[in-house]
This record gives C-alpha cells, sequence and structure tokens, in this order.
C-alpha cells in the first residue's frame, strides 16, 4: 500500500484535476491520499471547498481515502498560525507548510514558524533543518517530510539525520505535480533508503507514520 500526503491538483500548479489526481493514485496502489494544493489567504476558502466536494466523492466510490488539506507556501513566517488555524476552520483536514527548500527562497523562519504550531501537520521540504526546529516539531507532533521530488530532494539526507537524532517522526511524500511524480510502494521506500534510512526507518517513514497521519484524518472527522 502507498500512503502520500503531499500532492497538487491544477487548483494551485499540479497537472491534473483533484479527482482524476486520487484515480491515478487508486491505479498506483494507494490507500491514502491528501490533496494539499498551495493557498494563501486569498484562495484558501476557494481551493478547500473545491477540493472537499472532489474528494467526497473519490472517497464514495473509490477504495481510498481522500483528504482534502493546504499547503501553506511562500507565506509570511509570522502569518502561519493564523492561517493553519484558518485552513483548519474551513475544512482542511491536513496542513503541509511549505519549509525552507534549497531552491525556493522561502522566508527564513518558516521552518521554525512551522514547527512551532500545533496546528501544523506536516512541514515540507524543510531544506537545512536545525536540531532545535526538530526538537520543536517533536514537541509539538509535526511530522517532517522526505521528499521525492526533484530539487527539493537535496537535503534529505541532512534532513533524516537531524530529525532522526531528536525522535521526530518522518513521512516520505511525492509532492506530485504531474503524473509520473505519484509514489509506487517500491519507489517510496528507495527514497527512504536514499535518505539514509535503515529498514527500520524506511518501515516507520513509509506505513507507520502515516498510519497515525490517517489516525490523525479520522479524528477531526468524527469531530464533525
Amino acid at each position: 500500500m502507498v500512503y502520500d500526503f503531499h500532492t497538487h491538483s491544477f487548483l494551485s500548479d499540479g497537472e491534473l484535476s483533484p479527482v482524476e489526481l486520487i484515480r491515478r493514485a487508486v491505479v498506483n496502489g494507494y490507500r491514502a491520499i491528501a490533496v494539499t494544493d498551495h493557498v494563501g489567504p486569498g484562495n484558501m476558502e476557494r481551493v478547500l471547498k473545491e477540493l472537499i466536494k472532489e474528494c467526497r466523492l473519490a472517497e464514495e466510490y473509490w477504495p481510498i481515502i481522500a483528504a482534502p488539506g493546504v499547503e501553506l507556501t511562500h507565506v509570511p513566517a509570522g502569518s502561519i498560525p493564523d492561517l493553519a488555524r484558518e485552513a483548519r476552520d474551513l475544512g482542511a483536514e491536513l496542513v503541509v507548510v511549505h519549509g525552507e527548500t534549497l531552491v525556493e527562497p522561502v522566508e527564513s523562519g518558516t521552518n521554525r514558524a512551522a514547527v512551532s504550531c500545533p496546528l501544523v501537520d506536516i512541514l515540507a521540504h524543510p531544506g537545512l533543518l536545525t536540531e532545535e526546529e526538530a526538537r520543536l516539531a517533536l514537541t509539538n507532533e509535526v511530522f517532517i517530510e522526505i521528499s521525492a521530488r526533484g530539487g527539493h530532494n537535496v537535503s534529505n539526507g541532512h534532513v533524516a539525520k537531524v530529525a532522526g537524532k531528536a525522535g521526530v517522526k518522518l513521512l516520505v511524500n511525492s509532492d506530485t505535480h504531474q503524473p509520473g511524480n505519484l509514489l509506487t510502494a517500491a519507489w517510496a521506500k528507495i527514497v527512504a533508503q536514499g535518505a539514509g534510512l535503515n529498514d527500520d526507518e524506511v518501515e516507520k517513514a513509509t506505513v507507520n507514520n502515516p498510519l497515525l497521519i490517517i489516525e490523525r484524518i479520522k479524528q477531526r472527522r468524527n469531530k464533525f
């Protein structure tokens, strides 16, 4: 089974509609997917409204958990707590923050703001993650991503080392923008191994920790 909590549809900069993205994930053997389009304060409500409808339709007919979410992207670091709260209030089942990847001009301090916020679920491609940021992620139960996406994945080894030392929970995500970016079970494990994880750590990042995210999603659904 495949689990992936960071993907994009054409509601931001992906190529596929949300429902086609989910359908292709089903064919790839996905058990769960989160569609986490790039948002800021201006488009958040519109994007979530559409994602919620398409994810619910997919779940009604196909054997997959499809979670509507957001990736807070290139927003001011200081705005992250308020935007994360707004996203949750609008129905986001997962809140991802676009971390300080080495290939984009993300504002310094974004990683720290994300891992300091208990409303954030995942810090994506955090680049040169610091030990302090890793400790904050552990305290606030923020998962750290091992990215399968080219460019963003150049710091995976560093991220795995720092996060592992702190005991932070890791996830392998695709950051899908195109159909060919979607994971398979075999590729997810290769990405984890390439980050330097041992066999036990690979299992946690690709199976055990995703199940914890799914449980988090289910708990949120039960509140409504």
